[in-house]
């Protein structure tokens, strides 16, 4: 048996009355976080969810996450995480691509309405069971449907985990990849296992460890590296719904925080908090770990000057559980690289035909944190492995120390604020307004977000739609990290003999 719910299940064990979870003025010990899991698991198996069944999470950064995170996973369920600013028609996609039979979620609140979006989705859905996740503390009553805290009443808090094996799934994390519509990169729970214990052994430790989790935990990042690795130390997990620089800061300060992870969009605003006087400088932060896009090596130099230790820069994606390479202790830090492959994990760098190059290619993964494959989808599975070798759509370059640094993507995904955005499902939702002809979709750079969402749109004869019209239409029917902020109007866009876009010549 493997199961990744021993990673709560053995602090709660061992540590029974130290803090897990700290949110606002509460303070939750692991015995309790575990007692809610196991009631979560009996619920399913009362709802007859079981082994292998796949229940969907979308929750931001709450006590609830972990709840019900780990209590799918007692009951030899899949996990499902959602991201929490997809729209109706997005989180129904998700929740049948996923063959998800519950569906556990947030109710919301007036900037963030995601039990409206969510049960819209569900309905559209084939998903059997909705549970919300209510805003107000323990209210058993919501306008959306069955609370989590009544449909928790009663039911038994103790549960024998069931037996799983170590290359069952675990977690479906959708990826928004190069091309297509999200595709579910299916994670077992050795992959997620093993990576956070290799995360882990790398990151260092103090006695009583305080992480600050900012990191969404529906996302590979904060899910591993914050959560996972978190409680499998038996440290406090402080919980960020959403991240503000000046709050995170003071946060630092007041918890003692001594871990923090985040994308270099948040080390860019935190740094601009301090040189404002906004905020000071926390004097316990003692590990600072740094994902999801390349840091600027300015960045880097400003951190390290005003906090007095470096960022750990690693590299890697939902695919691989996400850590495959890291500027490790004991190593020498280069600024501006990836570091070296983790334990057990090997990193070559491949060109198109998956020749291996030697100083410049495609990067591409092999070890225990690559996935089974995207769910469902073993023709796109193909074209992304081979022999157990995962090509990540990356192009770096390797160092005579064997240190990679990023050069550019191979293909046309954005990277924006660290969240993988497709150009291609954008332009198709843009292709369905009245007044659109043809789009195409690029990340053009930016101060904040390291990209930003650029379309160039060739509008149909007699249409008369503005940039701010058509960018007022893009928020109301993506998510937030999805749609173009920037609008250019053009008569033609560039392109081959063929009839391809050059994204290239756009760009």
């Amino acid at each position: 048996m493997l199961n990744l719910s021993v990673v709560l299940e053995d602090s709660a064990r061992e540590t029974p009355d130290r803090t897990a979870v700290v949110f606002g003025d509460l303070r939750l010990p692991y015995s309790l976080v575990n007692t809610i899991a196991n009631q979560v698991a009996n619920l399913l198996v009362f709802r007859g969810i079981g082994k292998g069944d796949k229940v969907a999470l979308a929750c931001p950064n709450l006590p609830y996450f972990p709840f019900v995170y780990f209590g799918i996973l007692k009951a030899g369920a899949t996990v499902v995480p959602l991201n929490v600013l997809l729209q109706s028609r997005e989180i129904a996609y998700h929740l049948d691509d996923s063959d998800a039979k519950a569906f556990f979620c947030f109710e919301g609140t007036p900037e963030l309405p995601l039990g409206e979006r969510g049960l819209k989705g569900f309905e559209e859905s084939g998903a059997e069971h909705f549970v919300v996740l209510p805003a107000q503390a323990f209210a058993t009553e919501s306008q959306y449907g069955e609370t989590f805290w009544a449909a928790l009443d009663g039911v038994s808090g103790e549960f024998q985990t069931v037996q799983t094996a170590p290359d069952d799934t675990a977690v479906i994390l959708y990826t928004s990849g190069t091309t297509g519509q999200p595709k579910g990169a299916e994670l077992s729970h050795q992959n997620m296992l093993l990576n956070a214990m290799v995360s882990d052994e790398m990151f260092p430790r103090q006695g009583d460890d305080v992480f600050l989790a900012t990191l969404p935990l529906f996302h590979s990042f904060g899910q591993t590296t914050m959560m996972n690795v978190g409680f499998r130390r038996r440290a406090a997990l402080v919980l960020v719904p959403r991240f503000e620089p000046v709050d995170a800061l003071k946060l630092m300060a007041a918890e003692k925080v001594t871990m923090f992870a985040g994308v270099p969009t948040m080390y860019w605003a935190m740094l601009t908090a301090i040189h404002t006087g906004a905020a000071e400088v926390p004097s316990t932060l003692v590990t600072a770990v740094s994902g999801g896009a390349a840091i600027p090596v300015e960045v880097l130099k400003d951190f390290s000057a005003t906090f007095g230790i470096g960022v750990l820069e690693g590299y890697g994606l939902s695919e691989t559980s996400p850590v495959a390479s890291f500027n490790q202790p004991g190593r020498p830090m280069k600024p501006g690289s990836i570091g070296t492959p983790i334990w057990g994990v090997e990193m070559k760098l491949v060109d198109a035909e998956w020749n291996t190059q030697d100083e410049l290619g495609e990067i591409a993964v092999r070890g225990h944190n690559v996935m089974k494959g995207y769910f469902n989808r073993p023709e796109a599975t193909a074209e992304v492995m081979n022999d157990g070798w995962f090509r990540t759509g990356d192009v770096a370059r390797r160092d005579e120390d064997g240190y990679y640094f990023i050069v550019d993507r191979a293909k046309d995904m954005i990277i924006r604020g660290g969240f993988n955005v497709y150009p291609r499902e954008i332009e198709e939702v843009l292709m369905t307004h009245e007044d659109v002809s043809l789009a195409a979709v690029v990340g053009v750079p930016h101060d904040s977000h390291g990209e930003e969402i650029k379309a160039y749109i060739i509008r149909n004869a007699g249409a008369t739609v503005t940039e701010d019209a058509l960018v007022a239409w893009c928020r109301e029917t993506m998510a937030a990290y999805k749609y173009p902020r920037i609008i250019e109007f053009r008569d033609a866009l560039p392109m081959t003999a063929t009839g391809k876009i050059l994204k290239r010549e756009l760009r």
